[in-house]
């Protein structure tokens, strides 16, 4: 994944750790001669957590805070294999794709299927009708890195005017 930004002149705006996958990417991704930007709260960087070799870093008051200024410095959202927080972070941003906040592409590195059965829940979460299958659509995934940042340079989030249908509730 890092090798495909760096290569298609695609900056990595990231939580700014030097730790777990997320750290190797970057030091990666800074190998390749691409830009990292790092966002992180000030509680973790207290804690010698934040990365020293970064391009930029910026250090936020809150987690929340971390959320909104990784969303404003990215054109996309890509998710690669990882735990709560990243299903977090994945879930927020595709929430505001969902209610309009932002036109940016989401998408899912599925890593030896690691997000399979996520998808599977989006997939169940439409059939239920607790997501509409436009939204649904908005949730790009792939099992490799080159083919998935293809399309979300390609992709244009779809404007879907009513998010909720009260006639149905």
């Amino acid at each position: 994944m890092a090798r495909c930004l760096a290569a298609s002149k695609i900056g990595l705006v990231y939580g700014g750790g030097n730790i777990g996958l997320m750290g190797t990417l970057a030091d990666a991704a800074l190998e390749a001669g691409g830009e990292v930007i790092g966002v992180i709260p000030r509680a973790l960087a207290a804690k010698e957590l934040s990365h020293a070799r970064l391009s930029d870093l910026h250090v936020v008051g809150s987690m929340h805070e971390r959320k909104a200024r990784m969303a404003d410095l990215s054109d996309a959202f890509l998710a690669l294999p990882g735990g709560y927080g990243t299903l977090d972070e994945f879930c927020e941003v595709l929430t505001w794709t969902q209610l309009g906040l932002h036109q940016k592409p989401c998408g899912l590195l599925s890593v030896e299927g690691y997000f399979d059965h996520l998808l599977m829940l989006f997939d169940h979460a439409v059939a239920e009708q607790f997501v509409k299958p436009a939204h649904r659509l908005m949730v790009l995934s792939d099992t490799r890195a080159a083919p998935l940042i293809k399309r979300l340079l390609e992709y244009q989030v779809p404007l879907v005017d009513k998010w909720i249908d009260r006639q149905q509730t």
